[in-house]
């Protein structure tokens, strides 16, 4: 019953922060830390693609749009970005593990990551709103993105939400609307194929040996909380910027710094 109630709160936590900018990857190392127990990185995958799944729902007009009605030049230069942006960071993902590249597991790497991703927020967000608003999507735009994603893939604590919508902020889609919804769409099939990499890498080492109940419960409650809380989400920024989240990153980080000792 203790080891289902830590399933239930990661899946929780992967909910709430994999979409709002201020790294699922890093909160989950966090709460593993402090007490709620390793997993598995086929488990950590899982429930995040379990948020993912939130998304396809949410979007899922827009997606059905994209793919059906791709004769209409703007849906199909459009879809032709979101797999450009995706293929930047499945290569350079893949490059990644062949050489070897595992997530840090110790604290202070993801402290510092939330406290510098924190003041880049709040110093991207004071440059993107003296630009035109803008809701295009530019190729620069997709194929920076796509980069965005693969240095929030290798540093625990960026926050891939964080980076793919500033640097779309930043460097062409002003608009935070439509920066957003760009960043979400790409998670999508980003997401999907960790999660299937993961597996096929469990089936290729010798079979798979997961709690699977445990996997399921954390798959469904990450889920359901991902559906509020992106819900929630996109309708505060139709009027709201993302300072507050900055702070949390930076009082977050300053108190992990402070409270945890170094390498630990």
């Amino acid at each position: 019953m203790s080891d289902l109630i830590n399933v239930i709160l990661l899946g929780i936590i992967e909910g709430i922060t994999e979409f709002l900018p201020i790294s699922s990857t890093g909160h989950l190392l966090i709460a593993e830390k402090f007490g709620l127990g390793a997993r598995s990185d086929l488990f950590n995958v899982g429930i995040q693609a379990g948020a993912i799944l939130a998304v396809t729902f949410i979007y899922w007009n827009r997606i059905w749009q994209l793919f059906t009605q791709w004769r209409d030049p703007a849906n199909r230069s459009y879809l032709a970005k979101l797999i450009v942006a995706f293929l930047i960071t499945a290569v350079l993902g893949f490059i990644a593990v062949k050489m070897g590249f595992k997530l840090p597991e110790a604290i202070t790497p993801v402290a510092w990551a939330l406290v510098i991703g924190g003041v880049w927020m709040l110093a991207a967000e004071r440059l993107a709103a003296r630009q035109p608003d803008r809701t295009e999507v530019t190729w620069r735009v997709a194929i920076l993105v796509g980069f965005a994603q693969m240095v929030a893939g290798i540093f625990p604590g960026t926050s891939r939400s964080a980076a793919t919508i500033f640097t779309a902020m930043l460097f062409g889609t002003s608009n935070r609307a439509a920066a957003t919804e760009f960043a979400f769409l790409v998670g999508i099939p980003t997401m999907y194929a960790a999660t299937g990499y993961e597996l096929l890498k469990v089936l290729k080492e010798g079979g798979v040996h997961e709690d699977w109940t445990a996997f399921g419960v954390g798959f469904l409650v990450s889920a359901v909380v991902a559906f509020v809380a992106v819900k929630w989400l996109l309708g505060y920024i139709r009027g709201h910027r993302f300072t507050p989240f900055a702070i949390y990153r930076i009082v977050l980080g300053i108190a992990l710094l402070l409270l945890v000792p170094a390498g630990a």
